[in-house]
């Protein structure tokens, strides 16, 4: 009997706590909406200098600003260093998605950053995009921080 009163009162114990204990509610996730303005950013890594992507890999680095206009459309502008070479002042425009999973892509169609390809995830509820070129040859990393 002392067992089942004690079991009895631990489970209502229970019952009553979570009754008190607010709601959980899942996030609603990540969209294009969740990137929206100017994100400054980093890339650095290595790049294969043939056209192909095969052959040794030599240093890159770039820093700049990237837009997004929580409908899906990007721009860049940026100065890169490529094997010690620096070029100022490349741009570009194209395309992004986020999906609910905050995981997405961003594609470059136009100017200097024609071609170049980003995998991403958007962290911190998208303060911060986290990012590698899909580009053949490169072995590089993105990290983008909201201004």
């Amino acid at each position: 009997m002392r067992r089942t009163l004690t079991a009895s009162l631990v489970a209502g114990l229970v019952l009553a706590l979570l009754a008190l204990a607010p709601a959980v509610h899942a996030q609603s996730g990540c969209s294009d909406t969740t990137l929206t303005g100017n994100y400054g950013f980093s890339d650095s890594g290595f790049f294969a200098k043939s056209p192909t992507g095969a052959g040794q890999e030599v240093p890159l680095a770039a820093v700049g600003v990237l837009t997004f206009d929580g409908a899906g459309n990007a721009s860049i502008s940026y100065t890169v260093s490529g094997d010690g070479s620096i070029t100022p002042n490349v741009s570009g425009s194209g395309t992004y998605t986020v999906g609910s999973d905050c995981t997405g892509s961003i594609s470059f169609t136009t100017g200097g950053a024609a071609g170049i390809t980003f995998n991403i995830v958007t962290v911190n509820s998208g303060t911060e995009v986290l990012g590698i070129p899909t580009v053949t040859g490169t072995t590089q990393t993105l990290d983008a921080k909201k201004q």
